[in-house]
């Protein structure tokens, strides 16, 4: 990978210096030769012509990002799209940036067809881990803003099972269960059968019953009565305002309200221990940390265990889903993930991550805690 423009140092600097300095080692270096290059302030914003397609790229590309950081997205994407025009055919590390800050430009302004079909571009072109989890990254951030939230759940899994001590892809996958709890099919189905029992508040939107979220006995076993959600017409998620969670919902048949149950069910058992995975990675990166950074983590378990507290989770519940989801945080893993190894992926094996269902992610992370609060269910 070829140093950025301004980082590179002409071979003559150093012949003239060594020509005349006296042999062996320890002899100073000369000086005098090299003269550190000073850049303004900006300089790329300059309209120079340059001989130097490489310079000229590099302007193009500080133009962006510039244009970018200031929140002018069109003038970026102008700026991106010419710079990707002058850019050599060989230099794929470069124009894969490129295409992604395209990509980026175009969810700002609405044109999300677009950016998708950059993002398909750049997972076909893909060949390691680094490139899966930026083409990944990206669309992740078009489904947030389509306010798509099975497409964000899918991203998210994929995005773990890539990286699996990342907290901050735990958290944002436990928000979106929560989101798909607050979806307008679930809510008109369950509200209609659980009006008027107690509740308490779950992030201001979500409501699970206080007196059932325990997983106590209850006369038939059944996990499928144990949650109960309520729906204020009121309520916003974090994608902003759903108008249809506000309208009235088509009638829906017994087998449909079951299977509806059925999904919140899980939905809320994989969001409750998503969070607490998010949790523990942040308290185990802790005793690393200072500073501003220390600070940041602490209030991310803080706002984390706040949120675990309102899921209402008796102290054996919770014990389980603590155990279960930290089984795996041992030293020889956390070390392995820590060295951050880009790993070449083959065609099949690229084929396998993207197109793994969601049915195996829980599978892999959610199975053995579901057998477990079974096991706790029965013998209680």
């Amino acid at each position: 990978m070829e140093p950025p423009f301004g980082a590179q140092f002409e071979e003559s600097v150093f012949e003239g210096g060594r020509r005349g300095e006296p042999e062996g080692r320890g002899a100073p270096l000369s000086r005098a030769a090299y003269r550190a290059r000073c850049c303004e302030p900006e300089w790329f914003c300059e309209e120079a012509v340059s001989e130097d397609d490489a310079e000229s790229v590099n302007m193009k590309k500080f133009r962006g990002d510039l244009a970018y950081k200031q929140q002018e997205f069109k003038k970026a994407l102008f700026e991106y799209s010419d710079c990707l025009m002058l850019l050599a055919p060989s230099n794929i590390a470069m124009r894969r940036d490129i295409q992604e800050s395209r990509a980026r430009c175009l969810v700002h302004l609405g044109r999300h067809q677009e950016a998708l079909e950059i993002a398909e571009m750049l997972r076909s072109g893909a060949t390691n881990t680094d490139h899966v989890t930026v083409v990944l990254s990206l669309q992740l951030a078009i489904y947030r803003t389509l306010e798509h939230i099975e497409k964000m759940i899918e991203c998210l899994q994929k995005l773990i099972l890539l990286h699996p001590f990342h907290p901050e892809n735990w958290k944002l996958l436990a928000e979106a269960y929560v989101s798909r709890l607050r979806l307008p099919a679930s809510l008109s189905v369950l509200a209609a059968d659980f009006q008027g029992s107690e509740s308490l508040n779950i992030n201001n939107h979500l409501q699970v019953s206080s007196s059932k979220v325990g997983f106590q006995h209850q006369k038939n076993h059944s996990w499928r009565k144990e949650i109960s959600l309520h729906h204020s017409s009121k309520a916003t998620d974090s994608f902003g305002p759903c108008e249809e969670c506000q309208t009235v919902a088509r009638p829906i048949s017994p087998i449909d309200k079951l299977e509806v149950q059925e999904e919140s069910e899980d939905s809320w058992i994989y969001a409750c221990a998503s969070f607490i995975r998010a949790r523990l990675l942040l308290q185990l990166v802790q005793s690393q940390q200072s500073s501003f950074a220390l600070e940041s983590n602490l209030k991310a378990q803080q706002d984390i265990e706040d949120i675990v507290a309102s899921f209402g989770l008796k102290g054996d519940v919770l014990f389980l889903m603590t155990e279960a989801m930290g089984e795996d945080l041992v030293p020889a893993n956390l070390k392995e993930d820590a060295q951050g190894e880009v790993k070449c992926l083959s065609a099949s094996a690229l084929t396998a991550l993207m197109t793994a269902p969601e049915t195996e992610f829980e599978r892999k992370w959610f199975q053995k805690l579901r057998d477990n609060l079974s096991l706790l269910q029965s013998s209680t």
